[in-house]
């Protein structure tokens, strides 16, 4: 990364998006600082954010947001991307599939009407779950163990990645019954750099 300077990377006290840029650059290597905050303080931070929005990641000294499009860059810089534009189509797909099935789940946990919750949870657990991981897990199966191209990519850092969100915002843990993404999870967590990140990361903190 040309013109570096200090990597920063701002979120809430929690792993939720974050994390998967965390994982990204625990995987390059790179010393940043982990900045957590409460809401309150988001409410200070928010007007000096680029789109109101975070993470925040100051790298190259700029502030940059979106964790897909900061991963996609980050995992390229790692030598993660594909080989050419149709395998980075390919790894951008199960992002994009990742990002749906995240969605759908936040729908589920966030909702405050406890009547209409009670409605999402018998679809959100036997169809829409079901339906993603099923088709995710023989994915894998069919790509020698990984979410693309056969081989491991910035993809599979991102899963790994966003496996502790999807496990919080369901209450339970997803891979249980999908074999596949419970081997990925396990390979992308034994990573020596994956491991020294997860095993230093500070726990959640969701009364801040």
């Amino acid at each position: 990364m040309a013109g570096e300077s200090k990597i920063k990377l701002s979120y809430f006290t929690l792993v939720g998006l974050a994390e998967p840029i965390r994982f990204m650059l625990s995987y390059l290597g790179k010393d940043f600082e982990d900045y957590r905050f409460g809401g309150k303080e988001w409410l200070t931070i928010k007007p000096n954010t680029p789109w109101g929005k975070c993470p925040v990641l100051e790298l190259n000294g700029q502030k940059l947001t979106q964790n897909v499009a900061i991963c996609r860059y980050l995992g390229k810089e790692a030598g993660l991307g594909g080989k050419d534009n149709w395998e980075d189509l390919k790894i951008d797909e199960i992002i994009d599939v990742l990002t749906d099935l995240r969605i759908e789940l936040v729908k589920y946990h966030y909702e405050m009407d406890v009547a209409r919750k009670e409605a999402l949870k018998g679809p959100t657990f036997n169809e829409i779950v079901p339906f993603y991981m099923k088709k995710l897990d023989d994915h894998v199966a069919k790509n020698n163990g990984y979410l693309a191209n056969g081989k491991f990519s910035w993809a599979d850092l991102y899963y790994g990645a966003l496996s502790d969100c999807l496990n919080y915002l369901l209450g339970t843990e997803i891979t249980d019954g999908y074999p596949n993404m419970k081997a990925l999870k396990e390979k992308i967590f034994a990573l020596p750099a994956i491991k020294a990140w997860v095993d230093k990361r500070p726990p959640d903190d969701l009364n801040l």
